[in-house]
């Protein structure tokens, strides 16, 4: 499926307000992430990855990986917006027991969900040892991965990387949700990371930056990264955390707590009046 950039962008704003909805409906869960991560998830499930809802165990489908699995929400309304599952389940059964979308993911084939995603740092390795065996393989599909900024406090992630890059696992792309806070405060306050290109750069890796609500760059970002055949690419999203609801943009303090029924209604409110002009802009 390839939608416009326009498409897209709307997308995202429904994946946005799915979000909402669903963590108003739990009492529990991220919000910051997932609302920062919706353009990229967007880009990811309506134009970039090679996948069929109808065949969600198609051998010849791209792999996706959530190792920031606290960030789950936008993973199930990408999957629930694509045809995986139903939406309405989603938006009732977020951190329910007896369904699929639990506060960490988990691996549920039958709508997509790859690997368990609950201890940070683990994904990713998940991800090189996929990429390992399609190589193995011979197989044309690629591995997708995201991480969290904060995520990288962890040493298995740096041990992932460094695999990563010695393997040359070039169908590997990794994407970092680099917006710079973690549940404890700011990223360079609590473990500072930079200069975090030069260090991926210093593993072998092909790094590209980009604006993480740019739908375009993003796209064009793994576009480049099918081009380079001798490393791993790792595109460094620069996001904001809660993006489309101003009372939550880069404030720490959302990283995992919901809205409650009033704030909730005020960040609809919000991405309403968004969508509108996303609209316009493009008419």
């Amino acid at each position: 499926m390839n939608l416009s950039i326009k498409q897209l962008e709307l997308k995202a704003n429904e994946i946005r307000q799915d979000i909402i909805h669903a963590l108003v409906e739990a009492k529990s869960g991220h919000s910051a992430g997932p609302l920062g991560m919706a353009d990229i998830f967007a880009a990811l499930y309506f134009h970039v990855l090679q996948i069929d809802p109808a065949k969600p165990d198609w051998p010849e489908r791209d792999r996706f990986v959530l190792s920031n699995a606290h960030t789950c929400p936008v993973l199930y309304a990408a999957l629930a917006q694509r045809g995986f599952c139903k939406r309405a389940d989603f938006l009732k059964g977020l951190r329910k027991f007896g369904t699929p979308f639990q506060g960490h993911s988990n691996n549920h084939f039958g709508i997509g969900i790859e690997t368990c995603g609950g201890p940070l740092g683990q994904g990713i390795s998940q991800a090189v040892g996929m990429a390992i065996a399609g190589r193995l393989d011979e197989a044309t599909w690629r591995v997708f991965c995201t991480i969290g900024d904060g995520e990288m406090d962890e040493g298995q992630v740096w041990e992932a990387i460094m695999l990563a890059g010695k393997e040359k696992l070039h169908n590997l792309v990794v994407i970092v949700d680099r917006n710079n806070i973690q549940i404890d405060g700011f990223t360079e306050d609590v473990m500072p990371l930079e200069p975090l290109a030069d260090k991926w750069k210093a593993f072998n890796w092909h790094v590209i930056e980009i604006d993480g609500h740019n739908i375009r760059q993003f796209i064009d970002a793994t576009e480049e990264a099918k081009a380079v055949f001798e490393k791993p690419t790792v595109i460094l999203a620069h996001t904001i955390p809660g993006k489309g609801v101003s009372f939550m943009e880069n404030k720490y303090e959302w990283h995992g707590k919901p809205p409650n029924t009033e704030e909730a209604a005020k960040a609809i409110i919000e991405l309403r009046t968004l969508q509108g002009r996303i609209t316009s802009e493009h008419e």
